[in-house]
């Protein structure tokens, strides 16, 4: 095995690690690299019918459930409201204090364009502390980590100010299925509130449906893996081959934030 790293994935909500990094992670735990999923708000306004508090507490219950498919170290649920996380000095801290907590080769977050407030929100509030991870006089009681770590981006397909670059690249067919079982432990989301938000579809009974038919609803819920095995397929081809044909990918940027690696490094970050 590599060297045991350590990654770190900051997202708004719980779902959001898993749906952008979910494949990856569990090739990276498999290998014996230790992950961890932070959740920056609770997710108490994703449902149609629930009542805040109790969709927080369900949505921890099913962010729990996610984290042993997966087979990662932990998915910390943080308690800002959805819709309602703001970049204060408060958050910095708190933000600062976890990485240094968990002292990350890699941090993972959403791009500052993303399409959700609360996703640009995170966002914003990680790359703050891409600096200040290191200093030892802002919150002296976390001690600062030996390095500091390669900060990246998951995909999105926004083009403005610029379109997604993918500067590593990840097969998950090879884990789709296992992906697939950590989103189904989502289910306030992929049965509930995302067919209502996205279809208009009240009443999921999800527990007549079959494997087969939750794993076709979850995958046209969240196109992105296939979207990026057909966009960055010269890229998938570089590193796995151009005859293996991949039809499921996950995708990562650079930041020019925090500590900078050579190309074929960061690529190599990813890969188990």
């Amino acid at each position: 095995m590599k060297e045991a790293r350590r990654f770190m994935y900051i997202g708004a909500h719980p779902d959001d690690p898993d749906c952008d990094f979910g494949g990856t992670a569990i090739k990276l735990a498999r290998a014996g690299h230790a992950v961890k999923f932070v959740s920056a708000t609770n997710g108490n306004c994703g449902h149609h019918r629930m009542s805040s508090k109790a969709l927080a507490a369900r949505r921890r219950r099913e962010a729990r459930a996610a984290a042993k498919i997966a087979g990662i170290c932990e998915y910390q649920v943080l308690d800002h409201s959805d819709c309602g996380i703001e970049n204060t000095l408060e958050a910095r801290a708190e933000f600062t204090r976890i990485i240094r907590g968990f002292a990350p080769d890699v941090v993972i977050t959403h791009r500052t364009c993303d399409y959700h407030p609360d996703h640009r929100i995170t966002a914003q509030i990680v790359l703050d502390c891409s600096f200040i991870v290191r200093v030892p006089l802002y919150c002296p009681d976390a001690p600062v980590p030996a390095e500091t770590p390669v900060f990246a981006f998951c995909y999105d397909g926004f083009t403005k100010p610029a379109p997604f670059r993918a500067d590593a690249v990840s097969e998950i067919d090879s884990v789709l299925d296992d992906k697939l079982r950590m989103l189904d432990c989502h289910a306030s989301q992929f049965y509930e509130w995302l067919p209502f938000n996205s279809f208009g579809i009240d009443r999921l009974d999800a527990k007549s449906m079959s494997w087969r038919e939750k794993k076709e609803l979850i995958l046209k819920l969240l196109p992105i893996n296939k979207t990026c095995a057909g966009l960055f397929r010269r890229q998938l081809a570089r590193v796995y081959g151009a005859g293996k044909k991949i039809e499921h990918a996950e995708a990562f940027e650079a930041s020019e934030y925090g500590r900078t690696v050579e190309p074929a490094q960061f690529q190599a970050l990813f890969e188990p």
